[in-house]
């Protein structure tokens, strides 16, 4: 037996006969070819691990994800804490204050109007002021660890143990804005007016740059939106209503104003027949409901009392006004998908139509068949698949406010139909720093609420009241908003207490 198991090893030809002949084998071997044929598969069992293994190539792949952003070893560390060491030297007892921040700012290489956030990553709110020795820490360690603006920015506001930022992240850097900017200087003595402020500006923030809709903006969306390059230019634009984007107070004005005027009872939240009344009832009934039935607002409150807060609001109104942006088209999207599976049926564009079509008949105006509205609107839209409009369908579309006007708002839609579609894809097609529907918008209505205002006005003496119309206006507000206060205060930073905000899964999926 074992000169055969050698004659096997030594004969590889001996031993493919035989494994062919065992495969080819139809008929139950003696038990003496059995085990042969074990010692055989044994052997080349063994053979086959005795084989030795080509050397692995190894390739090395660069990293490509960087999260915090891409390090960059030009940074000279020791230079720049040498650098904060000499500015902190300059202060008593190497202490600074919230008013010493901007020049701690300068010395860490950010723009001026950082130093908020400098001073609240420190700790400088909750002793007022910061020691050289904690702030060389603090920064030392973003160096290291942050590698671009946006990293180091969510790094200084946000809460311990996150990644990311949340409305109440921003109230001390808006706060500071309120206190210092020379633009808003006339704030200072209206301070129940710096809550209503800063709350616009947060939802326009998240409005604008939480592409996700979640609630939380992470480096990553801080990155892709100009949200750090408006805050570089806090400093060096002296007029605060040149930075449309965020800041600009007249466009907080325009929003407020309208606010105020839909909320008659006062008590800061708009139901449902408050909302009817804006633009003199142009938006049907249908939307009015999608809006309060959570398919676009957060937090458990719109279902439980059925009212909007005024950050609700806000959105509403930009989405309202311009509905051409990813976020606008995005909310009034989830608001017509009644069944939230993510594209528009001709069911759904017939049941919001239908109103549309009784409005138009009580206004004495004949209006299209449904079928033949559709067609327009799929030449409009120009659907990838047949029988429905996706969300991609509209952001490719170039009139996508056409479109949304034609199924929910009555005036804008009669409006549309006065021009040509050929005007208004030239106007949509309009190369240059061209202003937004809603920058249009919002200067018109602030200088109507001006003109308002300036007609209004008691002349006393043969002299113009020395108040401009704007503080006309908040003068005229102040008092009654005096005696309820819109936010509590969370902090002696800000007296913002943003409205219950909820960021569970289900508050962000269309109803």
């Amino acid at each position: 037996m074992r000169v055969r198991e050698l004659s096997l090893r030594q004969d590889p030809d001996l031993r493919q006969e035989l494994a062919s002949l065992a495969r080819g084998c139809d008929f139950v071997l003696p038990s003496r070819f059995k085990k042969r044929l074990k010692a055989f598969q044994q052997i080349q069992v063994q053979t086959k691990k005795e084989q030795p293994l080509p050397p692995a190539t190894s390739h090395s792949i660069p990293a490509f994800y960087f999260p915090r952003g891409r390090p960059q070893q030009t940074v000279n560390v020791d230079a720049v804490i040498t650098e904060i060491e000499r500015t902190f030297a300059r202060f008593p007892h190497e202490r600074a204050t919230m008013e010493d921040m901007g020049r701690v700012a300068k010395a860490c290489g950010c723009p001026l109007y950082w130093k908020g956030p400098l001073f609240c990553g420190a700790g400088g709110e909750r002793t007022g002021s910061v020691s050289v020795h904690k702030f060389v820490a603090m920064w030392r360690k973003i160096l290291q660890n942050c590698h671009d603006d946006a990293a180091k920015f969510v790094h200084l506001l946000m809460n311990p143990g996150c990644n990311y930022l949340v409305q109440e992240d921003f109230i001390p850097f808006l706060q500071d804005v309120v206190n210092t900017h020379p633009g808003l200087a006339f704030l200072k003595e209206a301070s129940e007016f710096h809550s209503r402020y800063i709350t616009t500006v947060i939802q326009r923030i998240f409005y604008t740059v939480n592409r996700s809709w979640s609630g939380r903006i992470t480096c990553a969306e801080l990155r892709r939106s100009t949200f750090l390059q408006n805050v570089a230019l806090l400093e060096e634009e002296v007029d605060i209503n040149q930075l449309t984007e965020y800041f600009s107070y007249e466009h907080f004005y325009v929003i407020y104003c309208k606010f105020w005027e839909l909320d008659t009872d006062h008590d800061l939240l708009i139901d449902p027949q408050d909302l009817a009344r804006h633009n003199d009832h142009a938006i049907s009934t249908k939307m009015i409901e999608r809006i309060f039935s959570g398919a676009v607002t957060r937090g458990r409150k719109v279902q439980k009392e059925g009212k909007i807060s005024y950050a609700d609001f806000v959105w509403f109104l930009i989405s309202e006004e311009d509905k051409k942006t990813p976020t606008s088209i995005e909310y009034w999207f989830r608001c017509m998908d009644l069944d939230g599976d993510g594209a528009l049926s001709m069911f759904e564009l017939e049941y919001f139509y239908e109103e549309q079509c009784r409005r138009l008949d009580s206004m004495a105006i004949e209006a299209l068949p449904f079928e033949d509205c559709l067609c327009q609107m799929l030449d409009l839209v120009k659907p990838q698949n047949e029988g429905k409009i996706t969300l991609h369908d509209l952001k490719k579309c170039k009139l996508a406010n056409v479109f949304f006007d034609t199924f929910f708002n009555v005036e804008k839609y009669l409006d549309h139909e006065q021009r040509e579609q050929v005007s208004l894809l030239r106007e949509s097609e309009s190369e240059g720093p061209e202003l937004s529907d809603w920058e249009k918008y919002a200067a018109e209505e602030y200088d109507i609420l001006v003109a308002e205002e300036a007609a209004g006005e008691p002349w006393e003496d043969g002299y113009e009241a020395e108040l401009s119309p704007v503080d006309q206006k908040l003068c005229a507000l102040r008092s009654p908003l005096a005696q309820r206060p819109f936010f509590e205060a969370p902090s002696s930073l800000g007296a913002v207490d943003l409205y219950e905000y909820e960021c569970g899964d289900d508050d962000l999926q269309p109803s």
